[in-house]
């Protein structure tokens, strides 16, 4: 099973390391930031993440002004904040709240408490629910809640059936699924279709957003499925 993704957004060094070796021994896996500028880098390379650990007192680019840019992209919006600020100020944690973050942490805290929230976070997002957008490597999004694909930052029109077809492999990355399977899973018993129908849609999906054959795989003898 994938292992959960922390990113730490915090200046102070001390303070970030003591966050990532409770990361480290609670079996997170976890990426380490000390400047607003450097993790907008990190996101415009549509590198993904399952939860931020927010400072709001940041050099160059501040908290707040992340949060927003997150919020605002179709990639990022669902991903969960706890804010993590030596700000008291109840119009902060407003603001911060307003905006979407999750959960707001007053410097001094608790590593343990935070440690207990992210878990509760995480489950709320991604045990009980699906994630709502899927990247498959660097240049393909899904958004499932609003049926839209993107290659490469652009909108691609798939058909209701394509859409299907790569929401499927999507979900279970890795996974082989054979002919059979994807037929079933996308109409059960209802319709008749041939195996055939499979490679077509699946020649098509190819041609709009894996060209060069990177990501959509012809296992063969058994079937399709994708990788990143």
């Amino acid at each position: 099973m994938e292992r959960f993704k922390i990113v730490i957004l915090e200046d102070q060094q001390d303070i970030n390391d003591l966050i990532a070796i409770h990361l480290k021994n609670n079996n997170f896996d976890y990426v380490q930031f000390f400047s607003g500028k450097d993790f907008l880098k990190y996101l415009s390379n549509n590198n993904t993440f399952h939860l931020l650990i927010l400072d709001l007192m940041l050099p160059e680019v501040d908290g707040i002004d992340i949060l927003k840019r997150m919020k605002e992209d179709r990639l990022y919006k669902n991903i969960p904040v706890i804010i993590l600020t030596a700000k008291s100020d109840e119009s902060d944690k407003i603001v911060g709240l307003e905006l979407g973050s999750d959960d707001y942490m007053t410097k001094p805290f608790s590593v343990k408490e935070l440690i207990v929230r992210i878990k509760v976070i995480l489950k709320r997002y991604y045990n009980e629910k699906e994630e709502s957008i899927i990247k498959i490597g660097k240049d393909i999004i899904i958004d499932i809640n609003r049926a839209e694909c993107f290659y490469k930052n652009k909108p691609v029109s798939l058909t209701s059936t394509e859409f299907k077809i790569l929401t499927t492999l999507a979900k279970r990355k890795g996974w082989i699924f054979s002919r059979e399977k994807i037929l079933f899973s996308i109409w059960g018993n209802e319709k008749i279709v041939t195996k055939r129908t499979v490679d077509v849609h699946i020649k098509s999906l190819r041609d709009k957003i894996d060209p060069q054959g990177k990501h959509i795989k012809n296992i063969r003898g058994m079937g399709y499925k994708i990788e990143d």
